[in-house]
């Protein structure tokens, strides 16, 4: 029996309905849970040997999920769930390192949809124990440069939608403001000494924190200048260098979350003043300093950004300029328990930290910062 055309239009037009209000019941979830919660501090750090440069973290660890990905996270969905791409069925797939895959876990099931991670085997227990918890599934690759195909090909296998925060993260956040991290920093500055920021320093992953940043800069018509803190390891540095290398045969770095092998398409070169490679090493070193004048644990791509500011702050010292310099607390150091906070994992790497960690402490006293090679 054949269906008339009256049916199949009414038919049609029942499910788009029914399509619609699912929709909007999960926007609506989504702008309760961001409604829920308070923005995340952002922490003066003294330099009382540096007189006229104060130190802010933008401490987002604070996140429900624990990292500076929450915030990324829910501006993908959002971008999905507003480009018609996830549906009450969809399930969502993402190549991620750990952090911004514990986020999309966490949105996930706030929809109700399934979430499969696909990591690098190396990614740390810690931040696969959250993706479980969130109930997201994690699918791991023992080459790192196979996630984005992994990914893809996962996410057409099950009918769902790949989420690619390295190609979107710059587009779907809006970088004129609604509540982005660089409009958050610039409200939160503003009863502070200096206001304006000097510098605004932040890794890469995507690159999307630095085109949210380095876009809102200009816009607002600021001075304030964006450095990028990059593993030496990764990629990103050498393409600002020059744009024609696009891609290394590995990323030898071992900081989670920042540093890939493929200069990413949401990262733009064109936004960042600046970029400083730092060691490995050098990236720990800091994080375990950084922690202790902290009083708790902040994650290695913390560390990686504290090395780049220590090197910021000791030429402003050495040039007599005075200004505020902000950077990112990207997650907590609980993340890392088993790896960088573990001297065995540390020692079966021949990562030797001490050179750098006098060196940090050193800047801290107040004494300056040797810019290239420990002591």
């Amino acid at each position: 029996m054949r269906t008339h055309p009256a049916d199949e239009l009414a038919s049609a037009a029942a499910a788009d309905i029914c399509s619609r209000a699912w929709l909007n019941e999960a926007i609506a979830r989504i702008e309760a849970d961001f409604n829920r919660s308070a923005d995340t501090h952002l922490v003066r750090l003294d330099l009382p040997r540096a007189p006229g440069i104060t130190l802010y973290l933008k401490d987002e660890s604070s996140h429900p999920t624990g990292s500076l990905k929450h915030r990324l996270a829910r501006s993908l969905i959002l971008y999905g769930l507003c480009n018609g791409r996830i549906g009450p069925a969809t399930t969502l797939v993402e190549a991620s390192s750990g952090s911004t895959a514990v986020s999309e876990a966490y949105f996930a099931r706030l929809l109700g949809l399934r979430f499969i991670a696909v990591m690098p085997r190396s990614t740390s227990p810690e931040k696969v124990a959250a993706i479980a918890f969130h109930g997201g599934e994690s699918h791991f690759v023992d080459d790192p440069k196979a996630v984005y195909e992994t990914a893809r090909r996962l996410a057409e296998e099950t009918g769902g939608h790949y989420l690619d925060q390295f190609t979107y993260a710059e587009r779907a956040t809006d970088w004129r403001g609604n509540n982005n991290i660089a409009e958050s920093i610039f409200t939160q500055m503003r009863l502070e000494p200096a206001p304006i920021p000097a510098w605004l320093v932040c890794g890469a992953g995507t690159g999307g924190t630095s085109a949210t940043l380095g876009r809102y800069i200009r816009y607002q018509k600021h001075a304030t200048r964006l450095c990028v803190a990059d593993p030496e390891g990764s990629i990103f540095h050498r393409h600002y260098a020059d744009r024609s290398l696009r891609e290394l045969e590995r990323c030898d770095c071992i900081i989670e979350g920042i540093g890939r092998p493929r200069a990413e398409p949401s990262f733009v070169p064109e936004v960042v003043d600046r970029m400083i490679a730092v060691p490995d090493a050098a990236s720990i070193a800091a994080m375990q300093v950084t922690s202790e004048l902290l009083g708790r644990r902040v994650g290695g791509s913390t560390g990686t950004n504290m090395w780049a500011v220590a090197t910021i702050v000791s030429e402003m010292m050495t040039a007599g300029r005075r200004g505020s310099v902000v950077t990112l607390l990207c997650d907590a150091g609980e993340r890392y328990s088993s790896t960088y906070y573990d001297p065995a994992w540390l020692v079966e790497r021949r990562i030797d930290t001490a050179p750098w960690r006098e060196k940090m402490l050193r800047f801290f006293d107040g004494c300056g910062l040797a810019l290239t090679q420990p002591c």
